[in-house]
């Protein structure tokens, strides 16, 4: 299951900068991550600054 981004992003990028496989980019209001490119790694959930992601 791929992690998923709350409302609570407050698109500071710090998790698309530490995602191996490029499955985080940043959408109209907020940073979303691509369930197909999502390998479930969890550093996009450490990285980020707010607690905002989680699977």
């Amino acid at each position: 299951m791929a992690y998923k981004i709350s409302s609570d992003c407050v698109s500071c990028g710090a998790c698309a900068s530490t995602c191996p496989v490029e499955a985080i980019e940043q959408g109209d209001t907020q940073y979303v991550i691509s369930e197909e490119k999502c390998v479930d790694c969890g550093s996009c959930e450490d990285s980020c600054p707010v607690s905002a992601i989680s699977n």
